[in-house]
């Protein structure tokens, strides 16, 4: 079983709105179904799960049932922090999930998932125990000098370089054992932690899957404004 784990547990304060930004409408429709449709109707999924910012979870079932999200199965509240999100996703899924099945990670605020790196991240985890999408690192990265740091003696070849999101793909049981590890050690769970790289602190191998430039995460205004562009190109069709 693929079991999509939705991370909606922020209140989205840098978007400066009056709602969630994963709650925002987006031309009738709010940014979180957006995401949802994506796994929805991609038929390597099994089940959606999200972990939803505190109060909002009955408005959520109500959109889901609007707008045909039937893969929805569980909803379950978000924690302090991102970490403690995902693991509130991970641990209510004990019992459900068997050794094997595959846990996808995915910000819900990130709309625009191609079909295609989201097969390539579940087919990542289904050959390795893991996939986290990536992309080339396209910019040129300096080191700032310690003793003045306006200069820069020093750079980081690109080739070197991977930009790693989500959606990320684990095997459930070891992605279980691993957030009990976590917490208990207090390893990899504070300030902009994620799965990934608490995965590589405790000593895990991560495997890169596809990625693309489309999937961007809706943080500022201009977030908002650039994924409307998308919509809306999607829609040309003199373009090749």
């Amino acid at each position: 079983m693929n079991v999509a784990v939705i991370i909606a547990g922020g209140s989205g304060h840098r978007m400066g709105q009056d709602i969630p930004k994963q709650f925002i409408n987006v031309y009738d429709k709010p940014v979180i179904i957006y995401t949802l449709e994506s796994f929805q109707n991609h038929p390597l999924i099994d089940a959606i799960e999200v972990v939803c910012l505190e109060g909002w979870d009955q408005i959520l079932w109500a959109y889901a049932k609007q707008f045909n999200i039937n893969k929805l199965k569980w909803i379950v509240p978000g924690g302090n922090s991102g970490q403690e999100s995902i693991r509130n996703g991970v641990y209510n899924l004990e019992g459900i999930c068997r050794e094997g099945d595959i846990a996808i990670i995915h910000d819900g605020v990130r709309p625009l998932v191609e079909d295609e790196v989201l097969t390539d991240v579940i087919r990542t985890a289904q050959e390795f125990g893991n996939g986290v999408t990536s992309m080339p690192y396209n910019e040129q990265i300096f080191v700032v000098s310690k003793e003045d740091e306006t200069t820069t003696t020093q750079y980081i070849p690109r080739e070197t370089l991977r930009r790693v999101s989500t959606p990320q793909a684990y095997e459930f049981s070891n992605l279980d054992r691993r957030y009990h590890e976590a917490f208990e050690k207090e390893i990899g769970i504070y300030g902009s932690s994620y799965t990934n790289t608490m995965m590589v602190e405790l000593g895990e191998v991560l495997h890169f899957a596809a990625g693309s430039d489309k999937n961007i995460k809706l943080t500022t205004k201009d977030n908002l404004e650039m994924f409307k562009a998308y919509l809306n190109g999607a829609k040309d069709t003199w373009l090749k």
